[in-house]
């Protein structure tokens, strides 16, 4: 697929859905908001800051709730993106259609203009450029990123007419009527926005978008079946950071070239560790001999230790695994560690700081 850009007739604004607490991916997210958990080696929206520009977008405003604070120490005013961010905080949460119409107070664009709306859990390779033209030539009120599925029964999907117009939103069903759902990448009219109640939850999906069908409004849907992932949960946030190092998904933030491996600056590797399948290796991490990491992600200062096995898990910021241990779907919170010969497996999650003492014993629950 090309790519292209949209209008340049004037500048393209979006807002940035951020303020979720990323519960599914706990212990992860006791400290840092999902958005800012390290995908590929930096903070997950550095790729999407860096996509959004990539499509001409050059002011963004992040709509922040949990921990908001956090995000302005990020990425500060955008100058290092070459974007101008600003940031609006909701006292609660107002739902998705709330919190667009809260951070639309900082957009400057007028009535006419399009507005792209992002969340920050999703990875996509779709053509923005092409939705924003779709959406401008066609004047629609909202025009939605909708991507095909082998299995939309896990989702609600979006019918379209044949004249590309969404027709209605449907809950999960085993018997859809479309491989198509919503894929969470929105473009507004500034207007359509303004029409959301202020200072109210709402939501888009359940509110927003079914009563502007019902008053006859044109309400689009962008269809393709291009790289798609929500990273809400530990294996798909391992999913996608893979994805990003391998290339499946192109990003001009990733921090080194796409392969089986990026590892990071002051980083230690033993010529004898066995690292694949897009595994990140964080900042002054270790992997000692013998050690076979696939498809997962050390953060930094994490140790693997001589003979452990890690696949397809997470170890935490200063966490250990012990000589022998066996990880496979796994996640280990920061400062943890897994004893020696421990073998944990079918995505059990280990909390901050616990020690696990070494031992032969197979764990499938929480500790």
């Amino acid at each position: 697929m090309t790519e292209t850009r949209p209008p340049q007739s004037a500048h393209l604004e979006a807002i940035l859905l951020v303020g979720g607490q990323g519960t599914r991916l706990r212990p992860l997210t006791l400290r840092t908001p999902k958005p800012l958990l390290r995908t590929a080696g930096v903070p997950f929206l550095a790729h999407q800051l860096a996509r959004a520009r990539s499509f001409g977008v050059r002011r963004i405003v992040f709509a922040t709730s949990y921990r908001a604070e956090m995000f302005t120490e990020a990425f500060g005013d955008g100058s290092e993106f070459g974007l101008s961010l600003h940031y609006m905080t909701e006292r609660s949460p107002l739902g998705t259609g709330g919190a667009i119409r809260n951070a639309a107070e900082a957009l400057t664009c007028g009535p006419d203009a399009p507005v792209l709306v992002l969340n920050g859990d999703i990875l996509s390779g779709h053509d923005i450029g092409a939705q924003v033209r779709t959406h401008v030539e066609r004047r629609a009120s909202v025009t939605l990123h909708l991507t095909e599925v082998d299995d939309p029964s896990r989702f609600g999907c979006v019918p379209t007419d044949t004249d590309g117009r969404v027709t209605a939103f449907l809950e999960k069903t085993p018997n859809p009527v479309t491989n198509r759902v919503n894929a969470g990448c929105y473009v507004f009219q500034r207007s359509a926005i303004d029409r959301i109640p202020k200072g109210q939850v709402v939501s888009v999906e359940r509110e927003t978008f079914p009563g502007m069908i019902a008053a006859g409004e044109t309400v689009l849907g962008y269809a393709d079946r291009t790289y798609w992932l929500d990273v809400g949960t530990p294996a798909a946030f391992v999913q996608g950071s893979c994805d990003l190092v391998l290339g499946h998904l192109p990003s001009p933030a990733l921090p080194g070239p796409t392969g089986e491996h990026l590892v990071l600056p002051g980083a230690e590797v033993s010529p004898n560790a066995k690292l694949s399948g897009g595994t990140v290796v964080g900042a002054r991490a270790r992997v000692m001999s013998d050690a076979s990491v696939h498809g997962s992600v050390l953060s930094e200062d994490s140790v693997v230790e001589s003979g452990a096995t890690v696949h397809e898990s997470v170890v935490g910021a200063g966490a250990r695994v012990c000589s022998g241990a066996v990880l496979r779907n796994v996640v280990v919170g920061d400062g943890a560690v897994v004893g020696a010969d421990n073998e944990l497996l079918s995505g059990m999650r280990v909390w901050p700081g616990v020690q696990l003492p070494a031992c032969s014993v197979r764990f499938s629950s929480e500790i």
